[in-house]
């Protein structure tokens, strides 16, 4: 139906046909995995900022002071949250942009391989950022964990 040429037949030539088409497909996988994480990270700080907030209602001036300090603190994770979410969508995008700049350069063979290679190493490079800020947020959780356990505040 579809002629192909005459290297298809070589098995170097498949194995490099299916590493192509996978590539993308894991890294979709993975960012969808991250993205999962991330949103629920980001559920848990909104239910922590909640409490805080309701707290902070009946507080007196030094209580007040340490729950705005935790808020404050929460702020923080939330916003690197934010980045990874970010990120990690963009790299999503961009994985799909490059599988469809396959699918076109297939049919066009031009200037399709420059695209796919841009759009392919912006995607990884988001879902470093995103895994970079994601571990900038664990270090802040972290962080925030041990100033609560060394000053004998409870989490919530």
């Amino acid at each position: 139906m579809f002629p192909l040429p005459p290297e298809a037949g070589n098995p170097d030539t498949i194995a490099h046909i299916i590493q192509v088409a996978l590539a993308p497909a894991f890294l979709l996988s993975a960012l969808a995995t991250l993205l999962n994480v991330f949103s629920t990270r980001l559920g848990r700080v909104a239910d922590k900022v909640d409490r805080l907030r309701a707290d902070l209602i009946g507080a007196g001036p030094d209580e007040a002071a340490a729950l705005t300090r935790r808020l404050a603190h929460l702020r923080r994770r939330s916003l690197l949250l934010d980045l990874a979410v970010i990120l990690a969508s963009l790299g999503g995008v961009l994985t799909g942009i490059a599988v469809l700049t396959l699918f076109v350069g297939a049919l066009r063979e031009g200037s399709a391989a420059s695209v796919l290679f841009v759009c392919f190493g912006l995607a990884l490079g988001c879902t470093i950022g995103a895994i970079l800020a994601f571990l900038g947020e664990i270090l802040l959780a972290g962080r925030g964990v041990r100033m609560a356990a060394g000053s004998g505040e409870h989490l919530r």
